[in-house]
C-alpha cells in the first residue's frame, strides 16, 4: 500500500520494527519517529503517532544530526537508532525522550557521510548485527556482531552493484538483509536476501525476493520481522526521499 505522508509532514522512512501485536515503529532520515498499528487483511494502518527524535539534552534533532537510518529494539523495551552523516548509535528509553550514548562499532567513523549504519538488528541470542552501507571493498561491506560490551568485525557479501539498506533477524535463526541498487536509466532495484550462517567471517546470502519482480520498484530501505499466531510476518517500507516522483510504500508478507 502507498502511504500518504503529506498528512504527517514527512517521509524518508529508513528503519523499522514490527512488534508481535503488529505495532509498526519507524524512524525517518528527517529526524522523526512514526508509529502505527497494522491491520493485515486487508492491509491498512491506524492509530498513527509521530514526533521528533531528540538529542542527549532532549532537544529535537535538526539537519544532518537527524539522519536516522536504522532501528532495533532491546529486550528491556528501549530502542537503538543508528545515524548517518554524524555516525553513531543512540539509545532511547522512549523514542519521544532524550537519547543516551551507545557504543558504536569500531571503524564506523571511516564510513562516507552517506554510507554508514543503514542496517541494525537484534539477534535471538541477544547480540546485534550491524552492516555499513558502503564501507568496505566492492561487493564486501563491513559488518559487526556484538553487544555494548564489544563488537567483532565481519564482512557481508552484497549482490553485485547492490548495497545493504536494512536487516532483520528471523525468529528461527538467520537474518534477512535488504539491498538496493540505483542507476539513472534503470531506476531502483532491490532484493531481500537470507543469511543462514552468522559465524562465518564472510556473511553469504541467497536471494529470497526480487524488487521489481515480486514487488514494485522503489527505494526500499526498511525491513522488520515478527512472529504472530498466524505465522511469521515480514514488513518492508520504502524511503520517498521527500521527492514528488517517489512514494512511501508498505508491503507485508507472510512466510510459510
Amino acid at each position: 500500500m502507498a502511504l500518504d505522508t503529506t498528512v504527517w509532514g514527512f517521509g524518508g522512512f529508513s528503519g523499522a520494527h514490527l512488534a508481535g501485536d503488529l505495532t509498526l515503529t519507524v524512524v525517518s532520515d528527517r529526524g522523526r519517529w512514526w508509529q502505527a498499528k497494522i491491520r493485515p487483511d486487508p492491509l491498512e494502518i491506524d492509530s498513527v503517532r509521530h514526533g521528533p527524535l531528540r538529542d542527549l539534552a532532549g532537544r529535537p534533532l535538526r539537519g544532518t544530526a537527524g539522519d536516522a537510518e536504522s532501528l532495533a529494539r532491546l529486550p528491556d523495551g528501549s530502542w537503538l537508532v543508528g545515524f548517518e552523516r554524524q555516525h553513531r548509535i543512540w539509545r532511547y528509553e522512549r523514542l519521544d525522550g532524550p537519547a543516551r550514548h551507545f557504543p558504536a562499532p569500531p571503524g564506523l567513523e571511516a564510513a562516507t557521510s552517506n554510507g554508514g549504519l543503514e542496517s541494525l538488528t537484534l539477534l535471538p541470542d541477544g547480540r546485534l548485527l550491524a552492516i555499513a552501507e558502503t564501507l568496505g571493498r566492492e561487493g564486501l561491506r563491513v559488518a559487526w556482531l556484538g553487544q555494548d560490551a564489544g563488537w567483532e568485525e565481519r564482512l557481508y557479501r552484497a549482490a553485485p552493484g547492490y548495497s545493504p539498506t536494512d536487516a532483520a533477524a528471523l525468529p528461527g535463526g538467520g537474518v534477512l538483509v535488504l539491498e538496493r541498487d540505483f542507476s539513472l536509466f534503470g531506476g531502483f532495484r532491490s532484493r531481500l536476501a537470507h543469511v543462514a550462517n552468522l559465524s562465518a567471517p564472510v556473511l553469504e546470502s541467497e536471494t529470497w525476493l526480487e524488487m521489481p519482480g515480486d514487488a514494485l520498484a522503489e527505494n526500499w530501505e526498511a525491513v522488520s520481522v515478527t512472529r504472530t499466531r498466524e505465522g511469521v510476518l515480514v514488513v518492508l517500507l520504502s524511503d520517498d526521499n521527500q521527492n514528488l516522483f517517489q512514494r512511501s510504500l508498505l508491503a507485508l508478507y507472510r512466510l510459510g
